[in-house]
This record gives structure tokens, C-alpha cells and sequence, in this order.
């Protein structure tokens, strides 16, 4: 069938007709835009939430490394709300990514220094603080545990009948194979190992669930006692790591 006159009129028209071609490209460009940019949001979101955690968990090693009050022969005695507070202060900064809701902290004492009831050095997680809700399998510790109340317990109050005692000891030390930590003689480490599953800003569009690992040390800054944690009146609720919670109960909490 030709085409009349007047139809090859109307198709010469059409193609040259370029109303509303900026509209059309954005139309056919915009989904395209759409994927990109929010996969590039995504990425930026998660980079600056890996910097944000890896910031958090060095600061809590370093805080945890120097708090503690000095008695009148210079050693310096680590209470239960000296941890508290650096777990607090940990919980504050990273309220925005709600930290311990999606996450889980350790913190750990790693000690190479004889206690009454070692017949030697040894290198012992002495004792562990927790806070944050996740629980289980790739929340708690990686590196090794000590009983949940360890380190409230003075060297003369330890059963030393029990295998409690042996609980904790690391002889290669915390953290991956072939870069573990250990601490100098007569001395401690304070290692703080987060956990956090990431709150992607698309779901699961653009990322599978993905979790955030992060570790840091710090050698204790001072002359510690390190035969126990104190918790002299008024007492302090201690962050266990069998209590899984959002944050510690502080005397100033809010």
C-alpha cells in the first residue's frame, strides 16, 4: 500500500519536530542516573561508615588504655566505672549509626603478668566488657573469652581448685593468625574488637547484608594494677559479657 502525499507530510514533520527532546533524553537517561548514583551514594555511605568504626574502636583502646585513679604508691587501680564511661562515650559517638542496636563491642584486658594463682607469666584475657544487642557467633569475641565475671575477683578471693583460672589464656596472643597481639611483661593490653551489622541507605539494592569488622590495641599507658577491677561505693553495675545491652549503667548515665 503507498503512502499518500499528505502521510510522507506528516512523517517529514515528525522527524523534524524537537519539542520536548530534552525531556525525552532525560526520561530514557534518568534510570540510568538513578542506579549510579544511588549505588555511589551507597559505597560513600559505606566507606564512611567503615572510617566511623575504626575510629571508634581505636579511641575506646586508647581511653580504656589510661583511665583508672592513682593511689598514693603511684599504681594506678582500674574501677568498673572507669570502663563504663569508656563504654559510654563509645555508645555516644556512634549514636547515629545506633552502634550497640546493630553491633556488639568487646573489650578485653590482655595481661602478661603473673597473678597469685599463675605458676608463670602467662598471656590471659584477664577479663572482658561487652555492650550492644547483637548477639552469638560473629558478635562476640573471635580471639578468646574469659568467664563472664573475671577480674572482679581479687587473687585471694580465686578458687584456686577450679579451672577458672586457666580460662582466658591466648599463648599466641589476640587477634587474626600471623598479626596477634601480645602484651610486654609485667604489663596489659587493652584490645576492643567491634562487630556491627551495616545499615545499608537502599536495603539490599545495591549490597547484600554486610557486617563490619574492626579491631584495636593499645598498650596500658600506666603503672596498673592488674590483680582485679575495683568497685569501691558507690558500686557500679559491671558491663558483663553476658549482658546484652545497648549501653552500660553509669552513675551519670543518661
Amino acid at each position: 500500500m503507498q503512502m499518500t502525499h499528505l502521510g510522507i507530510m506528516s512523517l517529514k514533520r515528525l522527524i523534524r519536530n524537537n519539542r520536548a527532546l530534552a525531556l525525552t533524553e532525560f526520561a530514557l537517561a534518568f534510570p540510568v542516573l538513578l542506579v549510579t548514583g544511588g549505588y555511589g551514594a551507597e559505597l560513600a555511605h559505606l566507606a564512611l561508615c567503615h572510617l566511623s568504626i575504626s575510629q571508634y574502636a581505636l579511641n575506646l583502646a586508647d581511653n580504656a588504655s589510661r583511665v583508672g585513679v592513682v593511689s598514693s604508691n603511684g599504681v594506678s587501680q582500674l574501677r568498673e566505672t572507669d570502663i563504663n564511661d569508656v563504654l559510654q562515650a563509645t555508645k555516644v559517638q556512634g549514636v547515629d549509626l545506633k552502634l550497640t542496636t546493630y553491633g556488639r563491642i568487646t573489650l578485653s584486658s590482655l595481661e602478661y603478668a603473673a597473678q597469685d594463682y599463675d605458676k608463670m607469666p602467662l598471656q590471659r584475657i584477664h577479663w572482658q566488657r561487652c555492650i550492644g544487642l547483637k548477639s552469638g557467633l560473629g558478635y562476640d569475641s573471635s580471639f578468646g573469652k574469659a568467664k563472664t565475671t573475671a577480674g572482679a575477683d581479687a587473687p585471694a578471693n580465686w578458687v584456686a581448685s577450679s579451672d577458672d583460672q586457666y580460662a582466658g589464656i591466648v599463648s599466641s596472643g589476640m587477634g587474626p593468625a600471623g598479626s596477634a597481639v601480645t602484651a610486654p611483661t609485667d604489663s596489659g593490653v587493652m584490645f576492643v574488637e567491634v562487630n556491627y551489622d551495616y545499615q545499608a541507605l537502599f536495603g539490599t539494592m545495591f549490597l547484600s547484608p554486610t557486617k563490619i569488622h574492626y579491631i584495636a590495641s593499645f598498650i596500658v599507658r600506666d603503672n596498673r594494677d592488674f590483680s582485679q577491677i575495683t568497685n569501691p561505693y558507690p558500686t557500679a553495675t559491671a558491663s558483663n559479657c553476658s549482658l546484652y545491652t545497648v549501653g552500660p549503667k553509669t552513675i551519670n548515665s543518661y
